[in-house]
C-alpha cells in the first residue's frame, strides 16, 4: 500500500503525459492484483535516484527511481534554493542550463529553466543542442554561478543525466562536498512538499549565438593546423551524438581538414540505432568507423561519445585492423604534448589512470598529482596545465573548460599527428617515442557488472578483511585502504595494491555504472616486456575477483 500511494502521489504532480499514462497502467494492473506490476513499482518507489558530486543519472521512467520530469523538476527547484541561500537576498544568482541529443534531454532543460526563472534565478538556455564542454565552457564566460548540463553522457540509450557545474571560486568546475549535500537537502525538501505542479515558473533567456562562436574560437587555438595537416585524411564519428557541428566549425577556422564522416552516426539521435551502448570502448561500437576508415584509405580516426566530453583515437594495426588506442596512451600523449610547451605548472590525472604521466612531469620538472577519478578533482589541482583520465577523458585547455573535453582533445591531437606528419612519422611512430623516452608503461582493466550492486559492496569488504599476499603470482609489497584518504586525497572507496616488481592494482566500484573496476598497471624494459607483464597481472587480478565474490 506504501508503494501504490507514493505512485499515486508522484502520479498528481507529473506533468509528463507519457510517464504519467505509464504509471497510471502500472498502478491500475497492480491493484488488479498483478504482482509483475507491483515489483516494477516497488522497484521504481523504493528509493530515489541520489543527487551527489555526479549529479543525476539514471534510467528514464517514471518514479523516483527513474529520470523524468518530476525528478528533474524537483532537482532543479532545489538547486536554485541552494543558489539563492549561497548569493544572499540582495542579489540574484545566474545559472546556464545546456542539453544533448539524448531523449527529453531538450524537455529537461527547459523544466528546469523555467523552475529557475520562476524561484528568482537569472536562466540562460543554450540556443539549441551541443557538447557538454560548451556549457561547461558558457559557465565562466558568462560569468554564471552554476550551470546544468542535461546528457547521461556515454551511458546506455535509455539513460539521462544532469550535471551541474559551480561558477565562482569552484571556477566553473563540476560540483564536489559538501555543495553536493547541500544542493540534496534542498532537493530533499522540494520532493517532501509533494506539488511540482505549485511552484512557479518563469521567463528564461536564450544564449546568444556568441556563446557558441567564443568557444570555437578558443578551441581553434589549441593547435592551429601545422602545415603537416596538409592533405591528411581520417574519419570521424560523433557516435549518434553532438559533437560533429561545433568540431567542424573550429576545424574550419584552425585550419585543419574536414574529416570523411561516419555517415549512420553523425547526426545526434538519442534511439542510438547502430550501436548497443554508446560508448567507443564498448566492444562493437566503433565498427562503422573502421570500415568507413578502411574504405577511404584513412590515417586514423577520432571518435567523440555522444555529449562529446571524451575522445577515442585508432590508428591502422600491422594485419591492415585497426587498433583502438587506450585512454591512457592518448592521455600520455597528450600529456607529453602539454609538458614540452610548459613554463611551468602541474600535470595531473586520477589515481586509476597511468602512473607515465608523472614520469613525465618529473622528466620536465613539472608538478604532478593524483586525484580521485572524476574531472571535479582533477580540475581542481594546483597550477593545472593538463589532466587526463583512463575513461578517455582530457582536459588540455584549463583556461577555457574546468572539465574534461572531447573536441580540444580532438584538436590537440590533430596537432600533435600533423606536426608528425611533417617529419614523416605517424602516431604509432610517436608511441614508439615515448616508451624509449620515458619507459613502457601498459594497463590494463577488468569489470564485473553486476545486476545488484550489493555485490559491489560485498566484494570490497572481502578484500579488505583478508587482503592478498600475491596478485597474479608477484607478492603484494604494500596495501592502501583509501576509505579514510591517502596523503592529499579525500577519502574514497579505493583499494591500492602495489607490487613488488612495481605493477600496481586498483579496485574500486565504478561511480557512473552498476560495475567493480581493477586497473592494471605495469613499466616494462620494453612494450613486449610490459605486455607480458600485464597478461600475468590480468589473470592474477580476474582469480582474486572471483575469490573475493565466494
Amino acid at each position: 500500500m506504501a508503494v501504490l500511494d507514493a505512485a499515486r502521489a508522484w502520479l498528481a504532480q507529473d506533468p509528463d503525459e507519457v510517464t504519467r499514462d505509464e504509471l497510471a497502467a502500472l498502478i491500475a494492473q497492480a491493484d488488479a492484483g498483478d504482482a509483475a506490476a507491483l515489483a516494477d513499482l516497488d522497484d521504481r518507489f523504493a528509493g530515489r535516484l541520489a543527487f551527489g558530486t555526479a549529479g543525476l543519472r539514471g534510467r528514464l521512467g517514471a518514479g523516483s527511481n527513474r529520470m523524468n520530469r518530476v525528478l528533474v523538476g524537483q532537482a532543479a527547484a532545489g538547486l536554485a534554493a541552494y543558489l539563492r541561500a549561497q548569493a544572499g537576498p540582495d542579489s540574484a544568482p545566474t545559472v546556464v542550463i545546456g542539453y544533448d541529443g539524448r531523449r527529453n534531454s531538450d524537455v529537461f532543460a527547459r523544466d528546469s529553466a523555467e523552475l529557475f526563472a520562476g524561484a528568482g534565478v537569472r536562466a540562460i538556455l543554450l540556443p539549441r543542442l551541443l557538447p557538454t564542454p560548451v556549457l561547461a565552457f558558457a559557465v565562466r564566460h558568462l560569468g554564471a554561478d552554476a550551470g546544468v548540463m542535461v546528457t547521461a553522457s556515454h551511458n546506455p540509450p535509455d539513460d539521462n543525466g544532469y550535471k551541474v557545474y559551480l561558477g565562482g571560486a569552484e571556477g566553473g568546475s563540476q560540483i564536489v562536498s559538501p555543495a553536493d549535500a547541500d544542493i540534496a537537502a534542498h532537493i530533499q525538501r522540494v520532493a517532501d512538499a509533494g506539488d511540482l505542479a505549485a511552484l512557479p515558473r518563469g521567463e528564461y533567456e536564450i544564449a546568444d549565438e556568441q556563446v557558441v562562436e567564443a568557444y570555437v574560437a578558443a578551441t581553434a587555438t589549441v593547435a592551429p593546423a601545422p602545415a603537416g595537416a596538409a592533405g591528411m585524411t581520417w574519419v570521424y564519428t560523433a557516435m549518434h551524438g553532438v559533437g560533429h557541428e561545433t568540431l567542424a566549425r573550429i576545424l574550419d577556422l584552425a585550419g585543419y581538414p574536414q574529416p570523411v564522416v561516419v555517415t549512420a552516426q553523425i547526426e545526434p539521435d538519442g534511439a542510438f540505432p547502430t550501436v548497443s551502448f554508446p560508448n567507443p570502448e564498448e566492444p562493437g561500437a566503433m565498427d562503422l568507423s573502421y570500415e568507413t576508415a578502411t574504405a577511404a584509405g584513412a590515417e586514423f580516426i577520432l571518435a567523440n561519445d555522444p555529449d562529446a566530453d571524451r575522445l577515442a583515437v585508432a590508428i591502422p594495426a600491422a594485419d591492415g585492423s585497426w587498433r583502438r588506442l587506450t585512454g591512457n596512451q592518448v592521455g600520455l600523449l597528450l600529456g607529453w604534448r602539454a609538458a614540452r610547451t610548459a613554463s611551468g605548472g602541474s600535470l595531473a590525472c586520477s589515481l586509476v589512470s597511468s602512473p607515465g604521466l608523472q614520469a613525465v612531469a618529473e622528466h620536465y620538472g613539472l608538478d604532478f598529482h593524483a586525484t580521485l577519478t572524476g574531472f571535479k578533482w582533477i580540475s581542481r589541482a594546483d597550477g593545472l596545465v593538463y589532466g587526463f583520465e583512463e575513461a578517455l577523458g582530457y582536459l588540455v585547455n584549463p583556461e577555457t573548460v574546468r572539465d574534461k573535453d572531447g573536441i580540444s582533445a580532438a584538436v590537440a591531437m590533430l596537432g600533435l599527428i600533423a606536426e608528425a606528419r611533417e617529419e614523416g612519422r605517424t602516431l604509432g611512430d610517436l608511441l614508439v617515442q615515448f616508451d624509449e623516452t620515458f619507459g613502457a608503461f601498459a594497463s590494463g582493466q577488468v569489470s564485473v557488472r553486476v545486476d545488484d550492486v550489493s555485490i559491489i559492496g560485498r566484494i570490497m569488504a572481502a578484500l579488505r578483511a583478508d587482503p592478498p599476499a600475491a596478485i597474479g603470482g608477484v607478492a603484494v609489497e604494500v596495501v592502501e585502504d583509501l576509505a579514510t584518504g591517502g596523503g592529499d586525497l579525500p577519502p574514497g572507496d579505493v583499494l591500492r595494491y602495489w607490487l613488488t616488481d612495481g605493477s600496481r592494482v586498483i579496485v574500486r566500484p565504478s561511480g557512473t555504472e552498476p560495475k567493480l573496476k581493477v586497473y592494471l598497471d605495469v613499466r616494462g624494459d620494453s612494450a613486449a616486456d610490459a605486455e607480458t607483464r600485464l597478461a600475468g597481472l590480468d589473470a592474477g587480478a580476474r582469480a582474486l575477483v572471483t575469490a573475493a565474490q565466494g
